[in-house]
C-alpha cells in the first residue's frame, strides 16, 4: 500500500489544545502535515473514523490554506472531512463537532498570540479541548508514516455558523436586551468573531458599534488578546459612542474581555463573577463552580453564599473541561478570559459570554460599571493585577527556587501561608485590607512558564494601590537574583 510519509519534526509539539509555531519558521505546510498525520493516526486508532472530522480556520495569515492541507491529509487517510467554507470561531467548530457527533475537530488558529504565529488545535468528540491523555496519544504518532486509503474520503464544504449562532441565541432574551435601551461596543480584534455578535444584534434591533471587524492578519498595533494595552481603542470607543459596555473577543473568539461605560477595564475575574451570580440568581440550574488557581477568590464567596461547591484546580481550561465531563458543573473558568457553561459546551466561548453580559445588564437594569460596583459592594472589593516578566531561564529558576525556600514577607506584609497547587502562592497579612469591611484576601502568585523564558506574577488584594505595591515588591524580589543579592 502506498504511504503518506510524515517526516519526524521536532518543531511539532502538542500542548493543551494543540501545537503553535511561527509562520514560515516552524509553522510550515510540511510541519502542518506532520501534525495532521498524527491526528489522523489517533482518529483511526481510537475514534470512529467514519464519523469524520470537522476542520475550521480563523483570520490569520494562511489559515485557510493550512486548513486545506489538514483536510487533504485526513481525506487521503480515508477519514471524511467537513471543512469550513468561511472564517469560523473556535467555539463554533467545537459546537459542530459535538452536535454532528464527529470523531473530532481541527481548528487552525493561534488564538491570542501575535500575528506571526499560527497553530493547530485539536477538539475531541465531546466538543472541547482534547484531554491530556488524548493529546499524549496524538504526540506518540508524530513522525509516523500514515497509510493511504485505497480511495480518498470526501471533503465537504460546510458553513458551521448558522447552527452555532442559533444555539447561543437560545441562551438569551434578545427582545429583552433590545428593550433595555443599552448600546454596545463590539470589538472583534480583527479575529474570527467578526460579524457574529454584531449580526445577532443587528437582526434583533439592538444598538451597537463594531470596531476591528475587518480581516487584517497583521493585527495592526496589537496582539488579539482582550487585555491592556491591546484594548485601549475599545476604552476610547465606548466613551466616544456613548455605549453602556464594550464586549471584546480574542483572535479565535473563545475568550472575552470588557470595558464599562466609562472606558474602565472590567477584568475576566469580574466578568466570571457577574455571570456566576446571574446564573445563580436567575436560573434554576444545578452544578458546582470551577476556577483556576490564579483566579479571584470572590468566586469562592459567591459559591459559598449560594451553597455551591467550589472546585479549585490548575491553570488551563483543560481542568475545567475534565471536571465538566466528570461531574455536575454549572460554570468554570480561568484567569485569561476563558469561561465555559456546561449546558452549552465544555469549552470557552467569548461570543456566548458577550451575549450573556448584555443579558445580565438588561435583567438588572444596570450598565456594566454599575454591575461591577454592586458586585464589589456585596462581596467586598477585589482588585487584580498581573505582570509578565520576560527573563532568562536562569533568573526565572532562581526566583522560583528562592520562593520555594521560604519568604518571610512581601512589601512589608507578613506571609501567612503558602499554597503550591500550580506555582507558588503567598497569602499576605495586609493591614490596609484589615481596616476594610469584607475585604479581599491579599495573595501573590509566582508561576514560571514551562516552555518560555517567562515568569508570570499575579496578585489580588482589596485595592488597586495594594495590588500595585505587592506586584512591585514581587518584581524586585525576582530581579534580585540578577544582582546576586539575597532575598
Amino acid at each position: 500500500m502506498q504511504e503518506l510519509m510524515s517526516a519526524t519534526s521536532t518543531a511539532v509539539k502538542f500542548g493543551t489544545d494543540g501545537w503553535r509555531g511561527l509562520i514560515a519558521d516552524d509553522f510550515t505546510f510540511a510541519n502542518v502535515r506532520v501534525a495532521a498525520a498524527a491526528i489522523a493516526h489517533y482518529v483511526l486508532a481510537h475514534e470512529d473514523p467514519s464519523a469524520g472530522v470537522c476542520i475550521a480556520f480563523d483570520t490569520r495569515f494562511g489559515s485557510q490554506s493550512f486548513a486545506g492541507v489538514v483536510a487533504e491529509v485526513l481525506s487521503r487517510a480515508g477519514i471524511p472531512v467537513l471543512l469550513a467554507d468561511r472564517i469560523t470561531p473556535t467555539p463554533a467548530l467545537s459546537y459542530a463537532v459535538r452536535e454532528r457527533r464527529s470523531a473530532g475537530g481541527v481548528m487552525i488558529t493561534s488564538s491570542h498570540n501575535p500575528a506571526e504565529w499560527n497553530g493547530v488545535k485539536y477538539k475531541a468528540s465531546y466538543g472541547g479541548s482534547g484531554s491530556p491523555s488524548i493529546i499524549a496519544r496524538i504526540e506518540t504518532y508524530l513522525g509516523t508514516p500514515l497509510p493511504e486509503a485505497a480511495n480518498p474520503a470526501p471533503i465537504t464544504r460546510v458553513d458551521f455558523l448558522p447552527d452555532y449562532i442559533a444555539a447561543i441565541e437560545r441562551f438569551v432574551d434578545l427582545p429583552g436586551i433590545r428593550a433595555s435601551g443599552h448600546k454596545f461596543l463590539i470589538d472583534c480584534m480583527y479575529g474570527a468573531g467578526r460579524g457574529v455578535v454584531s449580526g445577532i444584534f443587528a437582526r434583533a434591533g439592538i444598538p451597537f458599534v463594531e470596531i476591528r471587524g475587518e480581516i487584517n492578519p497583521a493585527f495592526p498595533g496589537i496582539n488579539p488578546e482582550p487585555i491592556l494595552p491591546h484594548i485601549e481603542l475599545s476604552q476610547r470607543a465606548v466613551v466616544e459612542n456613548g455605549c453602556s459596555a464594550g464586549l471584546i473577543t480574542d483572535g479565535d473568539a473563545d475568550r472575552i474581555g470588557a470595558v464599562d461605560e466609562h472606558g474602565d477595564v472590567v477584568d475576566a475575574h469580574k466578568i466570571f463573577s457577574i455571570l456566576l451570580k446571574w446564573l445563580l440568581d436567575r436560573k434554576d440550574w444545578s452544578g458546582g463552580v470551577t476556577r483556576a488557581f490564579n483566579t479571584t477568590k470572590m468566586l469562592d464567596r459567591i459559591a459559598a453564599r449560594y451553597g455551591r461547591r467550589l472546585h479549585e484546580h490548575g491553570i488551563g481550561f483543560k481542568y475545567v473541561c475534565d471536571l465538566m465531563l466528570a461531574e455536575d458543573i454549572l460554570i468554570g473558568g480561568e484567569e485569561s478570559g476563558g469561561v465555559g457553561i456546561s449546558r452549552h459546551l465544555p469549552e470557552r466561548d467569548g461570543m456566548l459570554n458577550s451575549l450573556l453580559l448584555a443579558q445580565v445588564m438588561a435583567d438588572e437594569g444596570k450598565t456594566l460599571g454599575q454591575l461591577v460596583a454592586a458586585l464589589q459592594g456585596e462581596f467586598g472589593e477585589h482588585q487584580y493585577g498581573r505582570i509578565d516578566m520576560h527573563i532568562d531561564d536562569r533568573l526565572k529558576q532562581s526566583a522560583i527556587a528562592r520562593a520555594r525556600a521560604g519568604v518571610a514577607d512581601f512589601a512589608g506584609m507578613k506571609v501567612l501561608r503558602v499554597e503550591t497547587l500550580d506555582g507558588i502562592k503567598f497569602f499576605l497579612e495586609n493591614p490596609a485590607c484589615a481596616a476594610r469591611p469584607n475585604a479581599a484576601e491579599t495573595w501573590l502568585l509566582l508561576r514560571a512558564s514551562g516552555t518560555e523564558p517567562l515568569l508570570r506574577v499575579y496578585c489580588e488584594s482589596c485595592s488597586v494601590e495594594s495590588v500595585k505595591e505587592v506586584l512591585a515588591a514581587a518584581e524586585q524580589f525576582v530581579l534580585q537574583g540578577s544582582r546576586g543579592v539575597p532575598a
